[in-house]
């Protein structure tokens, strides 16, 4: 049959499975939205109030459910207030596929009204991106963007099509998505019996995992995995939820804010196995010192991050599920009893701990694990508070924890919540923001109150940007450079200007209250958590240094002293 451009994508979209599109329109794209008006008892739409708020939608979209998150924007700015988020999804291999419009064909090149070669700009911050100038190759480029958002490691794809391209008509025939196939091709028998063989020899193993066993669905192959080796887990920020934390081999985060039976465990380990991680610098820190008693074998789908920061003595490349179920099928039951009590030693030894008699970052992330019984989506912006959230909530399952961890990007959170709600209705959606963060998105709250989507945005407000500040008191003199947000801005009168129920916190007494009340409510809320200005996340592990050399405050006052 002959359907015209916009109608051609929206067909794509619906062969695609897409339920749900987050945008904001504008000059080029309204022939989309003409058609997706006419469909939308099939595809949802939600208006967010910023372009990067809809890129940072459809990526707690896609991490929340596992399938493609899809934003739309205009031209020009349009386009261009979605690279924030396009970036955070390629730094945390997260798919979605970003659809925007430019101007006509003919007028391309020319500095046109709300120009701009966004395929250009995205080029390295996409795994692909498409401009399409004509209709006949549209439908093809749709299914192609989708497939590769979502196959081998996952990431972002754009698909740029001009106004033209949307009004003009071809033929379109539907086609069903093929399965995704799933990497396998790349994992020999040789690389399988070597990494057998690796553990069988070890005596002091280590797992270290990322978010690759998330994007692979391989929690319960992990499991298995672990059981058979008899080693101690950490993850990384990315990772969590992949393994159960509440499992008693689990040890927390390992690197700059690890705990120290991770950071300590791991430069003890005579093996350490990296499943779906890529040993960031926020993992490693000093990687000339990094693991330096251990071999490191590495199981990941990207050849590219085989040797790229930490240098392999062996690597598996392919599927981590895959990977996992091969090695498993090969690997006899291990015992490492020893290991294990030492490493639980040191669990008791070096055990998390704040001060209880104040109202804080931890006490309000345990809090919410207590009533949420660890089975909310926790969506977090970038700081302190993003820390806390990893430390203190224990993830027992995968998809639970949304964060940017790449790209580090403040304001990510509330438009992540409301596409992981979106994606998940039946969870409860919890955002935790620090008071900076919250500042540059906030606006996203009108779009959660215009939808009645009951997201509920913690806000842990100390007044500061409390992580540079936690920097600028341990290295930098305490001269707080710009990092003072004392203004008396009212965070609970603004929500409830927006639309939102609001809550001002002063003390632990008023949380737990809120904190039921907000869940019972099923309505957009707010609640701001007064915490003091100078609370730090510990332990740390300070730039340059070795994991091994993780600090908390009582090391600090030793050293003082």
């Amino acid at each position: 049959m002959k359907l015209n451009g916009s109608q051609i994508l929206i067909e794509c979209l619906k062969e695609q499975g897409v339920d749900t599109v987050f945008g904001y329109p504008g000059g080029c794209i309204l022939n989309v939205y003409d058609e997706l008006y006419k469909h939308k008892d099939e595809i949802t739409h939600i208006l967010t109030s910023h372009e990067q708020g809809a890129s940072h939608a459809a990526d707690g979209y896609a991490r929340a459910t596992g399938k493609v998150g899809v934003c739309m924007a205009t031209s020009g700015p349009g386009a261009t207030n979605l690279v924030t988020g396009i970036a955070t999804a390629y730094l945390d291999s997260i798919p979605i596929v970003a659809i925007t419009a430019n101007v006509a064909v003919p007028i391309l090149g020319k500095d046109s009204f709300q120009e701009i070669d966004i395929a250009g700009v995205t080029m390295p911050i996409t795994k692909h991106n498409f401009i399409v100038k004509d209709v006949t190759k549209l439908a093809d480029t749709i299914r192609k963007a989708f497939e590769i958002a979502r196959t081998g490691r996952p990431g972002p794809v754009l698909v740029d099509i001009t106004k033209d391209v949307t009004a003009n008509s071809t033929e379109y025939v539907k086609v069903t998505p093929a399965p995704i196939k799933r990497k396998v091709d790349t994992i020999t028998a040789e690389d399988v019996n070597t990494a057998v063989e690796m553990i069988k020899e070890a005596k002091k193993p280590f797992v270290y995992v990322g978010g690759g066993a998330i994007l692979s669905n391989a929690s319960a192959e992990l499991k298995e995995f672990v059981e058979k080796i008899d080693a101690p887990v950490c993850d990384s920020l990315m990772g969590k939820g992949a393994f159960d934390g509440t499992n008693p081999r689990y040890t927390g985060m390992i690197g700059m804010h690890g705990t120290k039976t991770s950071n300590f465990g791991v430069t003890e380990c005579d093996l350490l196995i990296a499943v779906g991680a890529r040993f960031s610098d926020r993992v490693t820190g000093n990687t000339a010192r990094f693991a330096n008693n251990a071999k490191v074998l590495q199981f990941d789908v990207d050849p590219a991050e085989i040797d790229k920061n930490i240098k392999t003595n062996a690597s598996v490349i392919g599927d981590v599920r895959e990977i996992l179920a091969a090695v498993n099928e090969k690997l006899p039951q291990c015992g490492h009893q020893e290991w294990m009590a030492h490493i639980e030693e040191m669990k008791n030894q070096y055990p998390m701990a704040y001060d209880k008699e104040i109202l804080t970052g931890p006490y309000v992330m345990e809090k919410i694990y207590e009533i949420t019984k660890g089975k909310a989506i926790i969506t977090t912006d970038v700081g302190q508070h993003q820390m806390w959230a990893a430390q203190y909530y224990q993830y027992s399952e995968p998809r639970t924890l949304l964060t940017s961890g790449g790209l580090g990007t403040m304001g990510y959170g509330i438009g992540a919540s409301i596409g992981a709600k979106m994606g998940r209705r039946d969870k409860t959606v919890i955002n935790i923001a620090g008071d900076g963060c919250f500042r540059m998105n906030m606006n996203e709250i009108m779009t959660a109150t215009r939808y009645n989507i009951p997201i509920i945005q913690v806000v842990l407000n100390n007044h500061v940007l409390g992580m540079v500040r936690q920097w600028q008191t341990l290295f930098y003199g305490k001269r707080y450079s710009a990092t003072v947000l004392d203004d008396g801005v009212d965070f609970a009168k603004i929500a409830e200007g927006m639309g939102a129920k609001a809550y001002t916190i002063t003390n632990k007494e008023e949380l737990e209250s809120a904190l039921l009340e907000a869940i019972d409510l099923n309505v957009p809320v707010v609640m701001d958590v007064q915490i003091a200005n100078d609370d730090k996340v510990f332990p740390m592990v300070a730039p340059g240094a070795s994991i091994s050399e993780a600090f908390d405050e009582h090391d600090l006052a030793k050293k003082e002293n």
